[in-house]
């Protein structure tokens, strides 16, 4: 329900405010002096503010000043009131950032209105403010590695330029994220970013995806697409997996990028574009062009800035920090509190060899997080599927034989644990051993009781 505060020092017009926004639906409040508004909209949140600009303690327009300094984004609209209305007092009040003007005695329906179209405005500034928190959120490059801050210092000495980017790395190490990055640092910031994937597109459909159609150039389709350089013009293209496109589309692309401007599939006249070209491949291009699958003028002038980034097992220490991250970003989308990850849980992450990298433990912790609503902490019981795994671990991630087998025995007897509810007993009935030499191999390997 939305939530209007009335400030005025008449009575009856409080009253009669507050009988009618109430059958229209919305919860009200009422004020008869500035200092008595000012403290309801410090306690509370309020929606719009109805204001009269004539009040015994202080002039309405510093009332307006003052309450548009609390929040600007979140903050309630104010809609000005007067019985003594001028234009310049209008216009004052609009300069300062009223949402509206109102004249007494009030029209009714020009109220309801105005108060109607404030509270959408209001709602529409903060889920806007909402929106750039999760692009910000996105383009975050986190990690304190020396990997990572050296890239986070290649992205804000190159990021400025117009010069193209190609970005190295094994699937799911977040070659999005910095291009993401490069684009939230460049002078079009306040641009498009445009994405496109192009080994998720079959190769009959990917020249319409890069370049659009006219006048119905695929069977069955809308009459025309803008493609996916028309809808980056003057922003930032990404073209993921690029070493994925067939010779024929990259024949096309070196094209458009050596004239920048292209013809859309069925259309007469090219269309001209200024775009930012960031590309991404998991593969080693220059393999690729010795084998005949790129073309190596195409490469040159996608590879004017490389990018490399590094697979999560070579920045395992990156590992707390994307996990806090993770979770946090995964209680707003799920709306759950903060959730805190032990150590333990921590140290046995750090562990995993991490073959599908960032996207595989982004995957687990939301699982994780899906599948225990109750829970606030991560526990190392909560993680059975990198148990399930122990046996496959590489073995660079042990100093000894005795640390891997320890870690594997680790991880059989926790999911024994977790299969018998916790049931000491019952676990070592299952592995048989004596209740009292599991506890002792339990003490051994740093497995308390309450984790099971």
């Amino acid at each position: 329900m939305n939530h209007i505060l009335v400030v005025d020092d008449e009575p009856d017009i409080r009253s009669t405010l507050e009988a009618i926004l109430a059958e229209e639906g919305y919860a009200v409040t009422t004020a008869g002096t500035a200092a008595e508004g000012l403290d309801l909209v410090r306690d509370a949140i309020f929606d719009a503010v109805l204001l009269d600009i004539w009040l015994p303690d202080r002039d309405g327009l510093d009332v307006l000043r003052q309450i548009l300094s609390f929040d600007a984004v979140a903050g309630p609209e104010v809609i000005i009131v007067s019985g003594h209305g001028t234009i310049e007092t209008a216009v004052r009040a609009t300069k300062l950032g009223a949402y509206d003007f109102l004249e007494k005695p009030l029209s009714l329906e020009r109220t309801l209105i105005i108060l109607k179209n404030a509270v959408e405005a209001r709602r529409l500034r903060i889920e806007n403010r909402e929106f750039q928190q999760q692009l910000t959120a996105h383009a975050r490059v986190t990690g304190e590695s020396v990997s990572v801050k050296a890239l986070r210092q290649q992205i804000r000495l190159m990021a400025p330029t117009n010069g193209r980017v190609l970005i190295y790395g094994e699937s799911g190490t977040g070659k999005e994220v910095i291009a993401r990055a490069m684009h939230a640092e460049s002078q079009r910031a306040d641009r498009v970013f445009v994405e496109l994937n192009c080994a998720a597109i079959p190769e009959d459909y990917i020249e319409a995806e890069l370049f659009g159609y006219r006048h119905s150039a695929l069977p069955g389709g809308p009459p025309e697409k803008r493609g996916t350089f028309e809808r980056a013009d003057s922003g930032t293209l990404f073209l993921d997996e690029v070493g994925d496109m067939s010779l024929k589309t990259q024949a096309k692309v070196l094209r458009a990028l050596d004239e920048q401007q292209f013809t859309p599939v069925g259309a007469a006249l090219p269309i001209r574009i200024d775009v930012r070209l960031i590309a991404a491949t998991n593969k080693n291009l220059e393999e690729e062009i010795a084998k005949g699958n790129f073309r190596e003028d195409l490469f040159y002038r996608l590879n004017v800035i490389p990018f490399y980034v590094p697979p999560l097992r070579e920045r395992k220490e990156d590992i707390p920090l994307l996990a806090t991250e993770l979770l946090r970003q995964f209680g707003r989308q799920y709306g759950r509190p903060r959730m805190e990850i032990s150590a333990d849980a921590l140290a046995a992450l750090q562990l995993h060899h991490w073959p599908g990298n960032v996207r595989e433990l982004k995957n687990i912790l939301e699982r994780v997080m899906i599948l225990n609503p109750q829970v606030s902490r991560i526990e190392r019981k909560h993680l059975p599927v990198l148990a399930a795994r122990g046996a496959g671990r590489h073995a660079e991630e042990f100093s000894s034989l005795q640390q891997a087998r320890e870690a594997y025995e680790r991880d059989y007897i926790l999911r024994k644990l977790e299969d018998c509810h916790g049931n000491v007993s019952r676990a070592a009935e299952i592995l048989g051993l004596e209740r009292s030499h599991l506890y002792r191999k339990m003490k051994a390997l740093g497995i308390h009781a309450k984790e099971a």
